[in-house]
């Protein structure tokens, strides 16, 4: 990546939009959270900083480090916070950076014409939220220092040394009386990080870690550099699948100041995995390049069956849901003026952007479709055959509708359900085998507990189309329980419990169940995970008892704890549960379904990338990626009888 040397990026550029108020006092307003999630962010803000100056041109090495003391530094060679006086505010540029919410040099002409960072607010609000905080400039053959507690400066700007670096270098502590905790995850940080790689193809993004594991095969670090840009992104995408063709279709465009590069390929999977991105930041939400990307894809597909005769005149065109099964496909956007809808800045508003991908995909996709005909036909057989198995599914939908008018929406008849009608407080276990279904029945507070029984294993939608879900013994009693329908059908206002428990024996097969379910929620009802209204219930695995004392433990390690507490002397009983099914009612409700005494633990979304690559790998038909998952994660696995 070229780096620009010339800059006229100084305390000129520096805006102030209004004045720090009570971040401290609000964290949630300017974080989301004051959970891990909002402990994160800080990182975010500090690293789109660094990031915005290697879109600028100006920087291609970003350093994050975890330290031995909690803190963290990020540190990048761009050209530095200007630290000259304000003409305005007669404090260093610096200074109003970090102690004023607002001030910057992403509004207006000057300082960046691209920009994530749109508020400009995150400097000052890392600040805010950290016990102390230190920035270090290296700029026109200085060091320049300032040190910063709880928002406050305590060390005026000055010069510490003479140096030959330039950049920013940015060490802060996170605030233990406004966090729930302190820990960094480096999973979390290093796919961010990997992600911004990729985004920024050319810039190396270093992740070390200094602090103290217990485990001694803990990460380090990590270098992350991508040539390839979002064309390596989406081979990440597609490492555990199988690419339909070898290379990945790139296309880019440029109109005015407004750049759109896309990657994409397909593969022999069913769900589609598509990614976007508007001035590095994520676009959950999608928006106006989302639209037309897709808008376009469907028309020249559909355009290209029809030329060729793949789709003959009277055909019913293909689908957007047809075109795009099997498809791994980041967008990314670099607009001047980026416009989000809502606080959350996960979705694009620009209408300019729709016409732009839309142009760049009708022109060069095509192009790209008529010089790769082999490619052109493989893809397009996938999608008939998608095209096909949406009709049958279609068809199937009817069926069930139908036979539940018929059956006056008749729940099925293992549903043990609950009399309270409100979601908010009712919820319901899903459990396998019918003696554990029978506990679970006579042990629940069926006021507002339902308990489903399932029996022998479930279909593998991994593997699976839409339409092999319908009419499934095993699938679709979960889905009339529910009540909040299935595919392009599902309504998340419609479920008719707040929460959904899955219990399961702690073996290998009661492991499997979890991992079917869990596969089928995430592919056809994504949003319950989303929403958090899945939990994994937590049964014990020993029942101890000496005289009338009497523990339950979850772990070996808890036994033995117990068992030093009660004393390893006289006759002591304890029982091994290989089941749920071998516990008695009241045993089921004390352990593990009684609000005031049990353990949930909610299934939570943090990295969609990452779990859709682990329920390819552990639920898809690559053996050796599997074999590898097993090998590296096996030491993790606690409590699990094989």
């Amino acid at each position: 990546m070229d780096i620009k040397v010339n800059s006229e990026y100084t305390e000129a550029q520096i805006q102030v939009l209004e004045g720090l108020e009570a971040v401290r006092k609000r964290p949630g307003m300017y974080i989301g959270s004051t959970a891990q999630q909002g402990l994160h962010h800080l990182i975010y803000e500090i690293v789109d900083n660094s990031i915005d100056e290697a879109l600028a041109g100006y920087c291609t090495h970003i350093f994050v480090t975890f330290n031995a003391d909690g803190s963290v530094t990020v540190e990048d060679n761009g050209r530095g916070i200007p630290v000259g006086i304000h003409h305005a505010y007669g404090i260093p540029a610096v200074e109003m950076v970090f102690t004023m919410l607002h001030a910057g040099g992403k509004f207006g002409e000057g300082g960046y014409k691209v920009s994530g960072g749109l508020h400009g607010v995150g400097a000052s609000v890392v600040n805010a939220l950290s016990e102390w905080l230190e920035v270090r400039v290296f700029i026109d053959g200085e060091e320049h220092f300032q040190r910063y507690e709880r928002g406050n400066v305590v060390k005026p700007l000055s010069v510490v040394g003479k140096t030959e670096k330039r950049g920013t270098q940015v060490t802060f502590m996170p605030d233990a009386e406004i966090f729930e905790t302190t820990n960094f995850s480096y999973d979390v940080i290093l796919t961010r990080l990997r992600e911004q790689a990729f985004l920024n193809g050319g810039v190396t993004i270093v992740l070390t870690d200094n602090r103290a594991h217990e485990d001694e095969d803990a990460p380090k670090g990590e270098t992350l550099v991508y040539e390839g840009g979002i064309k390596s992104f989406v081979e990440y995408l597609n490492k555990s699948k199988n690419p339909l063709h070898s290379d990945v279709i790139y296309v880019d465009g440029t109109k005015d100041t407004s750049y759109v590069e896309i990657a994409m390929q397909y593969n022999d999977a069913f769900q589609e995995n598509l990614i976007s991105f508007a001035n590095n930041i994520k676009t959950t939400e999608g928006g106006t390049h989302e639209t037309g990307f897709k808008t376009a894809l469907t028309r020249v597909f559909n355009e290209y069956a029809k030329k060729y005769k793949i789709i003959k005149d009277n055909d019913k065109p293909l689908s957007g849901e047809d075109v795009r099964e099997g498809l791994s496909c980041i967008i990314s956007v670099k607009i001047t003026e980026a416009q989000f809808e809502g606080q959350t800045k996960t979705k694009l508003g620009n209408s300019d952007v729709q016409g732009l991908v839309s142009g760049c995909i009708t022109e060069k996709l095509s192009a790209f479709l008529e010089e790769n005909p082999v490619t052109a036909k493989t893809i397009l057989e996938k999608s008939l055959l998608a095209s096909r198995a949406r009709e049958a599914a279609r068809k199937a939908r009817e069926q069930t509708r139908r036979k539940s008018a018929l059956d006056n929406l008749r729940l099925p008849g293992k549903l043990a359900d609950c009399r309270c009608n409100d979601p908010a407080l009712s919820e319901i276990f899903i459990v396998e085998g019918d003696s554990a279904g029978g506990s679970a029945k006579g042990g629940r507070d069926s006021e507002f507990q339902a308990v489903l029984s399932m029996w022998g294993k479930m279909l593998n939608v991994e593997k699976a189309r839409l339409d092999k879900v319908y009419g499934n013994d095993k699938l679709m009693p979960l889905v009339s329980s529910f009540g909040c329908g299935l595919g392009e059908d599902f309504d998340i206002s419609k479920l008719r419990y707040g929460k959904i428990i899955l219990m399961a024996d702690a073996d290998v097969d009661g492991a499997h169940i979890r991992t079917l379910l869990m596969t089928f929620f995430f592919r056809f009802m994504r949003p319950l995970i989303e929403n958090g209204n899945v939990y994994l219930a937590q049964p014990p695995l020993y029942r101890i008892q000496k005289g009338k004392q009497r523990a339950y433990a979850y772990s070996d390690e808890q036994r033995d704890q117990i068992l030093d507490e009660m004393g390893r002397d006289g006759k002591i009983d304890i029982q091994r549960y290989k089941g749920l099914g071998e516990m008695d009612a009241e045993q089921l409700w004390e352990t593990t379904m009684n609000p005031e005494t049990r353990t949930l633990l909610k299934v939570e979304l943090e990295d969609a990338i990452k779990a859709d690559e682990t329920f390819t790998i552990l639920m898809g038909e690559e053996v050796e990626p599997r074999r590898e998952f097993i090998e590296k994660n096996a030491k993790y696995v606690v409590n699990l009888d094989v």
